[in-house]
């Protein structure tokens, strides 16, 4: 990183297509100016045959780091030099490092959900189900996992997938671990203490969907999380606070993945606090679907 009195700052930003409406560029240059950070965030528009030569100017022009979103996420690995631990397990990546010269592959989806959720419930020791198995689901499934959950019930629509991401966890050899194809109303592991909606259902402008769920198998006390940032408060949520739920709403996890990502990009821890009010104040500034650097 640049002393504080540089007249070059250090540049960071994001690429994905389409770029348009992503908040984290407003939370992290909240967290720069709070914390006199010489540095700028810069949202970038790139197409998939356009990212070889976007990452190659990052590293021609010195970025200390960026983040990649859809439909990047497996597609920049072959143009990085070393992937982290948690991002060649996920086999995504949505955060790159520049450690002198070399761009190392992150993944800090599932570390920024686990951070929020202990905000509320330690997930280990626990059993958690799991609705979806894209990216997200992914991401946070492995995480939970290094995070000492005892068990994990993936379910999903397609068993095929559901099948992979169990054969990724159980290579870990961390937990148990179940899928269950999704037919009807998705059935809630009795034994789960956390249930999280890792799909895009209630997003913004569709925000009158949610997952289908057997809901008499949600219970007084259940945590129940959803991935969605817009809206905060979705179908999904109201309905589990209804049945006497404890709930998690996609901002802590988008807010603490940017905290994540701006911590390894200059060392500086960044206060959470002022990176989400200004989440709340971009999202509702904003009539369109944001969906962050997932």
């Amino acid at each position: 990183m640049t002393s504080a009195t540089s007249l070059l700052p250090d540049l960071t930003g994001s690429f994905s297509s389409p770029a348009s409406g992503n908040p984290t560029g407003a939370m992290v240059e909240a967290a720069y100016v709070h914390h006199g950070i010489n540095a700028r965030y810069i949202n970038c528009e790139v197409a998939p045959d356009a990212l070889a030569d976007a990452v190659a100017g990052a590293r021609a022009t010195g970025w200390i780091g960026f983040n990649c979103s859809l439909p990047h996420k497996q597609a920049i690995i072959p143009l990085l030099d070393e992937l982290a631990p948690s991002a060649e397990t996920i086999g995504a990546v949505n955060c790159v490092v520049n450690r002198g010269g070399r761009l190392i592959g992150e993944n800090t989806d599932g570390r920024g959900f686990v951070a929020a959720l202990r905000e509320i419930g330690d997930p280990a020791g626990k059993a958690v189900t799991i609705l979806g198995a894209g990216g997200a689901a992914r991401a946070i499934a492995v995480e939970l996992a290094l995070a000492g959950a005892t068990a994990l019930h993936i379910v999903n629509r397609d068993a095929a997938r559901a099948e992979e991401l169990g054969g990724v966890l159980a290579d870990l050899n961390r937990c148990e671990v179940t899928v269950e194809e999704w037919i009807g109303n998705a059935k809630v592991s009795p034994s789960s203490s956390i249930l999280v909606n890792a799909t895009s259902l209630g997003l913004a402008p569709d925000g009158d969907s949610a997952p289908a769920v057997d809901w008499d198998a949600v219970r007084d006390g259940l945590i129940v999380c959803d991935v969605i940032p817009n809206p905060a408060r979705t179908r999904f949520l109201a309905r589990a606070e209804q049945q006497g739920a404890i709930t998690l709403d996609g901002r802590g996890m988008l807010t603490n993945q940017a905290a994540i990502n701006v911590r390894l990009w200059t060392g500086i821890d960044p206060d959470t606090a002022v990176m989400r009010e200004r989440l709340d104040e971009a999202i509702e500034g904003w009539r369109h679907p944001v969906g962050g650097d997932r």
